[in-house]
């Protein structure tokens, strides 16, 4: 039979503590546990991993093993010295947890004894499968995976805040261990000051666990098309319309704002498209975003003989102004 080194399969020293073979066993046996781990050979090591670490978290049977010497390599052939046993312990285990280990830890430890478990008491527990002796009953528990969840919501609900109930098809795994879906209704409140993109986290309400707990669920914010508005981040920006005079000879004019009308005073030679600031008017937030106001100079209609000589008599006036001269034409 070949040699195994139990310090070489959890990667510790020949001295080392306790402390660290319990932390090179929790590590290794997480990453070789068949039922979470992708490596192909998982099964053989977490095997190997799980008989070092029964040898080496004892003191009785590691200054057993010890006693071997430290000549050995791993995979070396292995036969125990004569009188090796003569006075060491032997260990009784059930037929389970015989299978479990190799030929050579048996060689070492003894086999299936007369007592048939009676000697291994509350150190193996009786357990069978891949959850070894001293194994940590919550180390291999899955955690539900994360979800992710659109919800549309209006500019006014962002600004003042607001409570939704959403209707979702989640995954649970029923008595039988079988993931089946179900339509549950969430609450969800949604908090004043949200911006498009950000993502709401309601805890434990994702993926179920496999004995774990269950994963978490985020919503993610979708503002609606709104009539007036257009958010960028927590800015809001507004076309507002204005008289030529207005846009000509100044003037203070009301401006709807998600808080409410507000007064904004437009400088006189003001122009179309020229954009004015409302400072703290956005989104509200540790710091709040502003509205952007962009002037758009509207004409009143030439829908009577008056207002066409009106018209007509500001041509007259303005001659010699030409509001394409800096296209050169």
């Amino acid at each position: 039979m070949e040699y195994k080194d139990y310090y070489k399969i959890l990667g510790v020293s020949r001295d080392a503590s306790q402390d660290e073979i319990k932390r090179a066993y929790r590590k290794l046996a997480r990453k070789f546990h068949p039922d979470v781990s992708k490596e192909p050979d998982a099964e053989v090591r977490f095997k190997e991993v799980n008989e070092a670490n029964e040898v080496l978290k004892d003191p009785e049977k590691r200054a057993q093993y010890d006693a071997l010497g430290s000549g050995w390599s791993a995979g070396d052939e292995f036969r125990p010295p004569p009188g090796a046993g003569a006075h060491r312990r032997e260990y009784d285990f059930s037929p389970e947890d015989a299978a479990r280990f190799s030929d050579f830890f048996s060689s070492i430890f003894g086999g299936m004894g007369g007592g048939m478990g009676g000697g291994m008491g509350g150190g193996m527990g009786g357990k069978s499968g891949f959850r070894g002796a001293g194994m940590d009953e919550g180390m291999f528990r899955q955690r539900g995976a994360d979800q992710t969840a659109r919800i549309q919501i209006s500019l006014e609900d962002a600004y003042h805040g607001a409570s939704r109930q959403l209707k979702l098809d989640v995954p649970e795994i029923d008595r039988d261990g079988r993931v089946t879906m179900r339509t549950r209704t969430l609450k969800v409140r949604i908090p004043a000051g949200v911006v498009e993109g950000q993502q709401i986290r309601l805890a434990g309400q994702g993926g179920p666990g496999r004995g774990g707990d269950n994963g978490d669920l985020y919503l993610q914010i979708e503002l609606l098309p709104h009539p007036l508005y257009r958010a960028e981040g927590r800015d809001l920006h507004l076309n507002l319309p204005v008289a030529p005079w207005e846009a000509a000879l100044g003037a203070t004019v009301p401006v709807p704002t998600l808080g409410g009308t507000v007064t904004l005073k437009i400088p006189a030679g003001s122009q179309s498209t020229q954009r004015l600031r409302l400072r703290g008017r956005g989104l509200p937030g540790k710091t709040p975003g502003d509205a952007y106001v962009q002037l758009q100079i509207v004409n009143p209609p030439a829908d009577s003989d008056d207002a066409k000589a009106a018209y007509r008599e500001l041509s007259q006036r303005f001659d010699h102004f030409n509001p394409r001269s800096k296209l050169g034409v």
